[in-house]
């Protein structure tokens, strides 16, 4: 059997796998009536539309289906009409992110957002975001319960208001706007009003705070590229990426994104053969002098708070804060 062969079989049992589990949880919905424990269902949607999002990332990435059209298709009807996220906004950063990832104003992944990835971003925060930027490593997690919501916002909002040509972007658009009554619709028929909002609050927070814990460690805290400076493709994806240790479950709990690096470096590999990538990545490195990085998920998470953090002083006056430049330095 071939490596494509291989790699679709794997696919085709992560979508089984995810549509068992998508039904189970429609039917505890329906099962459980007027219940606190919907909240249980709402968190578990949360996780599948997750698990569900990284198969639109990989089908983005045409790892999927045998031809580049048919990973297309495939990755506009998982993201709009499944995800409820818009595949062409995705599609259109993500693209920049991987061609540039933590270039100063080229990774849109960088970009201020809330939150500060930069200092001289942090420098221009004011009023309630000046007083974020300034907590931001510790209020990183908490704001990501909101990320649901603006992950939604952005790729409607995009598709609205965007000038650049966008293929089948009321058909998108369509298919996000049925996807989202599709959901949130039986809620409100079904639940009393007091449960339906939370149960709407709860699938989302999941969904942002998975989705984020998800993608920032692969990059947040690894060195920040200058604009003007020159650097040949593999320095460039490795230096600023970040592995995940844990093997088969930290693969299975990130979407193949433990693997950052050598989804990098090759980003039309499928996700079952990252890890064997990654030791000849790994070899190559050491014969370059290239840093490969590589943590445990707990402490990648205390690189990116801490990281921010750093950055979050930047916005802070330094007459309120005498030990800036000393704590700059840890």
């Amino acid at each position: 059997m071939g490596l494509l062969r291989r790699a679709q079989w794997f696919y085709a049992l992560v979508a089984g796998a995810l549509a068992v589990a998508l039904a189970g949880l429609i039917t505890g919905f329906i099962l459980l009536g007027d219940s606190w424990f919907q909240l249980l269902i709402a968190a578990g949607l949360g996780i599948v539309f997750t698990q569900i999002a990284f198969l639109a990332h990989e089908a983005a990435h045409r790892v999927i289906l045998s031809s580049g059209p048919a990973n297309d298709r495939l990755s506009r009807i998982i993201g709009p009409a499944l995800v409820g996220m818009s595949y062409s906004w995705w599609d259109s950063k993500h693209s920049r992110h991987h061609a540039n990832p933590n270039r100063v104003s080229k990774d849109p992944d960088i970009e201020i957002d809330t939150i500060s990835f930069v200092e001289d971003d942090a420098r221009k925060a004011r009023g309630v975001v000046r007083f974020i930027t300034q907590r931001q490593g510790w209020l990183f997690f908490p704001l990501l319960t909101m990320e649901g919501f603006n992950l939604h916002f952005l790729g409607i909002k995009y598709l609205v208001t965007t000038r650049e040509p966008v293929k089948g972007r009321w058909i998108e658009l369509s298919l996000i706007l049925l996807r989202l009554a599709a959901v949130i619709v039986p809620v409100f028929i079904f639940l009393p009003l007091g449960l339906a909002f939370a149960f709407i609050f709860v699938q989302m927070a999941v969904f942002g705070v998975y989705m984020g814990a998800s993608f920032a460690p692969n990059h947040k805290g690894m060195p920040i590229i200058a604009p003007d400076a020159r650097l040949d493709f593999f320095t460039k994806q490795v230096r600023t990426s970040r592995n995940v240790r844990g093997g088969w479950w930290a693969t299975t709990l990130m979407g193949g994104l433990n693997y950052q690096i050598e989804h990098h470096l090759f980003p039309s590999m499928a996700r079952p053969y990252l890890s064997r990538a990654r030791v000849v990545v790994r070899e190559a490195c050491e014969n370059l002098n290239v840093p490969y990085t590589e943590t445990s998920l707990i402490e990648s998470y205390a690189i990116v708070i801490r990281y921010l953090n750093e950055v979050g002083l930047a916005a802070r006056d330094p007459f309120d804060c005498p030990t800036r430049h000393e704590l700059r330095g840890v």
